[in-house]
């Protein structure tokens, strides 16, 4: 196995980017230029995945390297809040510099979460976010999701104000306090787009003429999926009835507008670690927290288990990595932990010897690596019960605590059309990767221990009754700090 050297890295998160959507993944349309050139001199993954396809879960996994059920952080509610050891506490412990610039997700900057140097934080809503999606049974309709469809198109954000800040403030960081530090330094530079709100700038919203968007094929409603779960998703985004093509194409236009938007500012940050003459010596990671739907099966967001909402863009650049390597094994953000930590020369401390990621640096220059199973779990806003997900070397199984499972061959039906789950011919497929899930974890008691959790904060917050009273935060997502600052831990802050 090729050794790591100690190198400093540069690790980029979107938010909401789907898998596919990038040139260089094979998308006929989305323009991608700078990622497309990262992966043409790096090593793109193809079968990467969120470990919760949704925002707070998924960064509070990436955070400490381990599932949701292993650290109860369910939902949009129960934001991160350092309880649970994260990789900036493992490189700040070994002498190793950690700045974080936009989205975090976490409780707030007071808590100590590894990451003291924290520049304009996104963090949850009030140092509470979403109670309201903690309402599970029954799922709550959201007033005004649909119109997050309906008003898609060109203009300015408070995000696309928020991410040209993050930019701004990555750049500046590498050109003047990069050098500064001796030992090896992780920037992470988190950008909100293509998160909604969808609206795209209008140069790039311009690139897709709405005659040039093809429509999903599940976006119709006789193509729906009539499962259970996804049905309540839906009713819950007030997307029960099918939305008209021009309403679907200009919302893909825009989404494939903020995708480009992203990519522009990757460039940014990108010719910033060349002309501070650190590319020899700095590795890059991209990614994203969770994928988009875009309308198939009906469904706009995440939230889902399919390819679309819970696979992940993963691209990995440096001097000592391949070129132009495509990467077919599994990896999920879970692994981000190990890699991180190997990547500047950290280790990991026993404690962390039974996390379920491993370091992706070997895997990256093509060492032998058994194909591993990928895991997934959903317990937020949106579904009445648990969703447990693996992926092998070819099929996907879904588990739904109380609900019918799901299963697809993504060799020959990667569009998730033909659920196999019920078919004869798969029973023994079916069983053998409910046997596996169960190796993971314990759905039942996972789904319990989540809906108890959500239970007493309902409670806390004066029951049921006042918390749907008082309705969802936002519908949008997360509103953008007050001002874009610089904002430390002794800083008077209310949150």
């Amino acid at each position: 196995m090729q050794r790591t050297e100690p190198m400093n890295l540069v690790y980029i998160m979107a938010d909401q980017h789907r898998r596919d959507a990038m040139g260089c993944a094979g998308h006929p349309l989305v323009q991608t230029p700078n990622l497309d050139g990262l992966a043409a001199r790096g090593v793109r993954f193809t079968h990467a995945y969120t470990n919760c396809p949704i925002c707070v879960p998924a960064r509070a996994s990436f955070a400490t390297g381990r599932y949701v059920n292993q650290i109860g952080y369910w939902d949009n509610g129960t934001p991160y809040d350092g309880r649970v050891p994260s990789w900036g506490h493992r490189l700040g412990e070994q002498g190793h510099h950690v700045t974080t610039i936009g989205k975090l997700h976490y409780r707030g900057v007071r808590d100590d979460t590894g990451f003291p140097d924290q520049r304009i934080p996104m963090h949850v809503h009030k140092g509470e976010g979403d109670v309201f999606g903690m309402v599970r049974d029954p799922v709550q309709r959201v007033p005004g999701s649909r119109k997050r469809i309906l008003n898609a198109g060109p203009g300015e954000s408070d995000y696309s104000h928020y991410d040209r800040a993050i930019t701004e403030a990555s750049v500046r960081w590498l050109h003047d306090e990069a050098p500064q530090y001796a030992a090896p330094w992780v920037l992470f530079v988190s950008l909100t787009c293509p998160h909604p709100p969808l609206r795209a700038p209008q140069e790039f919203y311009d690139l897709y003429p709405l005659d040039s968007v093809t429509l999903p094929d599940t976006f119709t409603a006789r193509e729906w999926s009539n499962h259970p779960a996804i049905a309540s998703l839906r009713t819950r985004n007030e997307l029960d009835e099918e939305l008209d093509e021009t309403t679907v194409r200009k919302a893909i236009a825009t989404y494939y507008g903020l995708c480009s938007f992203t990519d522009a500012h990757v460039g940014e940050v990108l010719r910033a670690i060349d002309d501070a003459g650190l590319a020899g010596t700095t590795r890059i990671i991209y990614t994203s927290d969770h994928g988009e739907m875009m309308g198939e099966h009906g469904h706009w967001g995440k939230s889902s288990m399919y390819e679309s909402s819970v696979g992940i863009p993963f691209i990995m650049a440096g001097p000592d990595l391949p070129t132009g390597r495509v990467a077919t094994e599994n990896v999920s953000l879970v692994d981000s932990f190990p890699t991180i930590l190997d990547g500047v020369g950290a280790g990991l401390e026993p404690e962390d010897m039974n996390i379920p990621g491993l370091s992706l640096w070997s895997v990256a220059v093509g060492d032998t690596t058994p194909q591993r199973t990928v895991f997934s779990e959903y317990h937020a806003a949106g579904s009445p019960t648990g969703i447990f997900m693996t992926r092998g070397e070819r099929y996907k199984y879904v588990h739904y605590v109380g609900m019918p499972p799901e299963l697809y061959d993504l060799d020959t039906d990667p569009e998730e059309r033909h659920n196999l789950a019920a078919v004869p011919d798969y029973q023994g497929m079916r069983e053998a990767c409910e046997r596996e899930l169960r190796t993971i974890v314990d759905p039942e008691a996972v789904d319990a221990a989540a809906k108890a959790h959500q239970q007493a904060m309902i409670a806390a917050h004066g029951g049921l009754d006042s918390v749907v009273a008082a309705g969802p935060p936002f519908v949008q997502g997360t509103p953008t700090p007050a001002e874009f600052l610089i904002h430390r831990p002794d800083d008077d802050i209310k949150q």
